[in-house]
């Protein structure tokens, strides 16, 4: 058989804009077309971006993308292209891949492995396909498959017995910690089972939460990864299939800490663009959390984007003070320096009589966050900036947050990064700038929330060292109590980082939406009740 040349297009599509996406995937045709590829794939529901969600609900928005994927076939002249859309037929509603040869539509594959757990929740649109087509192309025979119907091996069964030269996969699926060398797991047992290669095409770019990898690549029916497109960015792999060829195994590069930096970057970037925002503001205390914050919103978006409010008050110390002006001129951003304490003297006097007889408590440090978050919104309505929030996973799970004070803001990037994880992305900031721009002295400084005298955050939570891997076991692995317990942790710090948790419900449903980066992140993937007595 003839080599045939295959190019696997992983796109930025934008939820809804299907004239935008349109034009990228016909740019896409044309920019293969010129690399002399006869197969052109892009991922999972490229055409209206993933995940569509209710959009999937409107009639006219379905209609649309029919008649847009018509402007697709006009330009696949001369070639095969593949590309995912919502197919509605009759009263039906598919997850679906138009296999498009010489510019018609030669047939519609229906995803038939329909995810409904963590971030899915295709069954409350889609309805599963039912058969599993094997085509013709150039002498060679391959399946198509969309996303989940590769990760079940109960579908590979199904295909096992077909002799197939290649099995593509097109898929929109989002980035985790780790998740990159998760899917190569999955699609090297494919293609070990079925002894053919596996072709994965994924999506690339951030969409509200989530924050989509690319990391398209082929995997040979060895098992072994051949080709790999770039991570984190639009890319066209091409792959020449060849019988008579050897292919030798490349070695896969799992960067942890690198790839939680580049799927924030990444997410934020899009987040900000795909919404029409183009200057963005955070709350610069001098701490961890702010300074990475800040750190990331200037690799992603540019200093002369990016404004940064010190926000000082009596119980804010000398060495923060200092650190966050320095970070600011080390950043080359725009900041300023607003003074609460003149305006916090004016809340206290005014609630004066109201409280009188009642000893100063966590009122008058909330009043603080406040005021600080008043001020960023204030910043927000008058030059039109998105406020970034600097909140970490840690806290946001413990309930150690104000509502309508430091928990303000339109996006959260570290609301899905634990406390020990920020400060690994410090690392990888500074090693993006080349230079120290984060101080040792915020790495190395004791966390607090400097709203009352020598205040540490470890007055009211474990130390983080211990914090975070009880989180992860509770959140995340979903373990009860004593199952914690039996991992070593002292019970008496278990139930009360658990009792935190579940009291702090309320505060999470109000938060800001945030880039998932753990494999649970709160929002989509954990859905507990506000109201709830269940006891651990």
């Amino acid at each position: 058989m003839p080599m045939i040349r295959i190019v696997l297009a992983q796109i930025n599509s934008t939820v809804g804009d299907l004239a935008g996406n349109c034009r990228k995937i016909i740019a896409g045709i044309n920019q293969a077309r010129k690399k002399g590829a006869e197969v052109i794939v892009f991922p999972e529901l490229a055409l209206c971006g993933y995940p569509p969600e209710d959009l999937l609900r409107k009639k006219h928005f379905l209609q649309e993308n029919q008649r847009f994927l018509k402007s697709i076939c006009k330009a696949s002249k001369g070639v095969t292209v593949i590309v995912g859309f919502p197919f509605l037929e009759g009263d039906w509603l598919y997850n679906a891949a138009a296999v498009i040869q010489d510019g018609k539509v030669s047939d519609i594959y229906r995803k038939i492995a329909l995810p409904n757990y963590g971030v899915f929740d295709e069954k409350r649109y889609f309805t599963p396909g039912s058969s599993l087509p094997v085509y013709k192309l150039g002498g060679y025979s391959f399946s198509l498959t969309i996303c989940e119907d590769i990760w079940h091996e109960e579908f590979i069964e199904l295909l096992k017995g077909q002799k197939l030269d290649f099995v593509i996969n097109i898929s929109a699926s989002p980035f985790h910690a780790k998740k990159i060398a998760l899917r190569d797991k999955i699609l090297s047992f494919a293609a070990r089972r079925l002894k053919s290669f596996v072709l994965f095409s994924n999506l690339v770019g951030g969409q509200d939460e989530l924050v989509f990898d690319g990391s398209s690549r082929v995997i040979s029916p060895q098992g072994n990864l051949i080709r790999t497109a770039k991570r984190f960015s639009e890319d066209q792999l091409i792959f020449d299939l060849d019988p008579n060829k050897y292919y030798s195994a490349v070695k896969p590069s799992f960067q942890d800490d690198w790839e939680v930096f580049a799927a924030l970057k990444l997410g934020l970037a899009d987040y900000v663009a795909k919404n029409g925002f183009k200057k963005v503001i955070l709350g610069l205390s001098g701490g961890i959390d702010s300074s990475v914050v800040a750190g990331l919103a200037v690799i992603a978006l540019g200093k002369e984007n990016v404004t940064c409010l010190i926000m000082p008050s009596r119980f804010t110390s000398t060495a923060t003070f200092s650190d966050a002006k320095k970070i600011c001129q080390n950043l080359g951003v725009n900041y300023r320096i607003v003074e609460i304490d003149k305006i916090l003297d004016t809340y206290s006097q005014g609630l004066a009589r109201s409280f009188r007889g009642k000893k100063a408590d966590i009122t008058e440090e909330n009043l603080q966050a406040r005021i600080r978050g008043n001020i960023l919104m204030a910043f927000s309505n008058k030059f039109g900036y998105l406020v970034l929030n600097t909140g970490n996973k840690s806290e946001v799970s413990c309930g150690y947050c104000t509502l309508y004070g430091d928990m303000v803001g339109g996006f959260g990037i570290l609301k899905d990064l634990p406390k020990l994880a920020v400060y690994k992305l410090a690392q990888q900031i500074n090693k993006a700038f080349g230079k120290k721009v984060i101080p040792d002295s915020v790495i190395k400084r004791a966390p607090s929330a400097e709203l009352k005298p020598n205040q540490k955050d470890t007055d009211s939570l474990p130390d983080y060292k211990l914090l975070d891997p009880i989180l992860k076991l509770y959140i995340e692995d979903d373990l009860s109590l004593n199952e914690i317990i039996k991992k070593g942790y002292k019970a008496s710090v278990v139930k009360r980082v658990i009792s935190m948790v579940d009291s702090s419900e309320y505060k999470r449903r109000q938060a800001t939406i945030g880039i998932k980066i753990t494999p649970r992140a709160f929002g989509r993937d954990r859905r507990m009740p506000v109201t709830n007595k269940f006891s651990q």
